[in-house]
C-alpha cells in the first residue's frame, strides 16, 4: 500500500508557532488528523482554531505539555493514549534555548532537557503504539548547529565548562541527530522510520532570549539569510507525507535532501552511549 498522509494521526510538538505551526497547516491541507502540543492552554486553543481555518479541516485537537518536566511528558503520553489508538507520525519539534544556565526541577541543564530528553522520553513512551501503527514515521527536528556540537558526558550541566547559549543549543541539536540515527537502527525491520532534519535557518522567536550585545550581530549577520517559517516547515511535511520516503530511515536532511551530518553525529558508539545516559536521566 502506497503511503498517503490523508487520515493519518500526526502528533506535532512545539506546534503553536514557527515551523511547528506552519507544518501543521500544510499537513492539515493534505488531509492529516492532527494533535498539536503546546505549553500555554489559551495560545494552543487559538492555534488549533487557526490551523482549522487555514487548513480547511476540523480534524485538529490539542494536548498540553511543558517539555522541561518529565512528569508533564509522561502525562502527555498518557493523555494521547487515552484519546487515540494509533500514531502514524510523531514530529519532535518542541525546542528552546536559555540565555543563562538553567536547571530543570530534576537538576538537568534545561536546553538539553527540553530539546533532547523531551524528544527521547516522549518517543519511547509512545513507541509501542507507533510500532503497532506501522508503516509509521518519527521525525526529529534538529539544526545545522549540530555541526558545532560537542557532548561532555561528565559535564552535561555545564558545571565546569562555562555555559554558552550557542554551545548548549549545538549540544542539544547534535544529540537530536544521534538519537534519530540510533532510533533508526533499533527500529530496523519494524516498518517505522526515524529521520532528523535541519529546517533551514528559520526566522522564528527562538533567539529572542539572546543577550543584548548579541542581538545587533544576529540582525546583521543572521537575519538577512533566514527563511520563513512556512518554507522551513517544508522538510517536516516532506518527511511526513512523501511516499518515496516510506523506507528511508536513519538519514539527516538539509534543504529537503539527505546529507551527511557532522562526523560526531555519525559516531555509533557515541549514539549508543547517549541513548544509555538519556535512559538513566529520564528513568526509563
Amino acid at each position: 500500500m502506497t503511503w498517503d498522509v490523508r487520515g493519518k494521526n500526526i502528533l506535532i510538538t512545539g506546534a503553536t508557532s514557527g515551523i511547528g505551526l506552519e507544518a501543521s497547516v500544510q499537513l492539515a491541507r493534505l488531509g492529516a488528523k492532527l494533535v498539536l502540543v503546546g505549553r500555554d492552554a489559551e495560545k494552543t486553543r487559538r492555534t488549533v482554531e487557526g490551523v482549522k481555518s487555514r487548513g480547511d479541516t476540523n480534524d485538529v485537537t490539542y494536548l498540553l505539555c511543558d517539555f522541561s518536566s518529565h512528569v508533564a511528558i509522561r502525562r502527555l503520553a498518557d493523555d494521547y493514549r487515552a484519546h487515540h489508538d494509533r500514531l502514524d507520525v510523531l514530529v519532535n519539534n518542541a525546542g528552546t534555548v536559555y540565555k543563562r544556565r538553567t536547571l530543570t526541577e530534576t537538576g538537568i541543564e534545561a536546553t538539553f532537557a527540553v530539546n533532547h530528553l523531551g524528544y527521547f522520553l516522549l518517543t519511547n513512551l509512545l513507541l509501542d503504539m507507533i510500532k503497532k501503527s506501522a508503516p509509521s514515521r518519527i521525525i526529529t527536528v534538529a539544526s545545522i548547529a549540530q555541526r558545532q556540537g560537542r557532548i561532555d558526558f561528565d559535564d552535561l550541566a555545564f558545571e565546569r565548562d562555562r555555559y554558552g547559549m550557542m554551545k548548549a543549543y549545538a549540544r542539544s541539536k547534535l544529540a537530536n541527530v544521534l538519537f534519530a540515527a540510533e532510533l533508526a537502527r533499533r527500529l530496523a525491520g519494524t516498518g517505522v522510520t526515524s529521520n532528523s532534519l535541519h529546517p533551514g535557518s528559520v526566522n522564528t522567536n527562538i533567539w529572542s532570549g539572546a543577550p543584548g550585545y548579541a542581538k545587533p550581530l544576529i540582525a546583521i549577520l543572521v537575519k538577512p539569510f533566514l527563511v520563513s517559517a512556512e518554507r522551513g516547515a517544508q522538510t517536516i511535511v516532506q518527511l511526513a507525507s512523501d511516499p518515496s520516503l516510506e523506507s528511508v530511515s536513519g538519514k539527516y536532511f538539509e534543504k529537503k535532501r539527505p546529507v551527511a551530518p557532522a562526523p560526531l553525529a555519525q559516531d555509533q558508539a557515541l549514539a549508543k552511549r547517549l541513548w544509555d545516559v538519556s535512559a538513566r536521566l529520564v528513568n526509563l
